[in-house]
């Protein structure tokens, strides 16, 4: 089981960088990503995308968005907040 470090900020949960003070453009890095995407050709020779599946190997950082401090450990709570 996972556990989800929740950011102690108002309001509650929201993601501050504790270097910068940002607290709106984040950037999540992804290592060894194996990316599938399968293609349907066009009658007109242009390809559409059909399915893209997404294996992640490595490891999965999150840095702030202006300063670009290692804030990795709210990345869980990140994919909670998602919606």
């Amino acid at each position: 089981m996972n556990t989800i470090q929740i950011p102690s900020t108002e309001p509650a949960g929201r993601i501050i960088c504790p270097r910068c003070g940002n607290a709106k453009n984040f950037i999540e890095v992804v290592g060894n990503t194996l990316l599938t995407t399968h293609y349907v050709q066009n009658r007109d020779g242009s390809f559409t995308p059909m399915e893209t599946e997404t294996e992640v190997l490595g490891e999965v950082k999150l840095y702030c968005g202006q300063c670009s401090a290692d804030i990795s450990e709210f990345n869980n709570h990140l994919h909670e907040m998602m919606f």
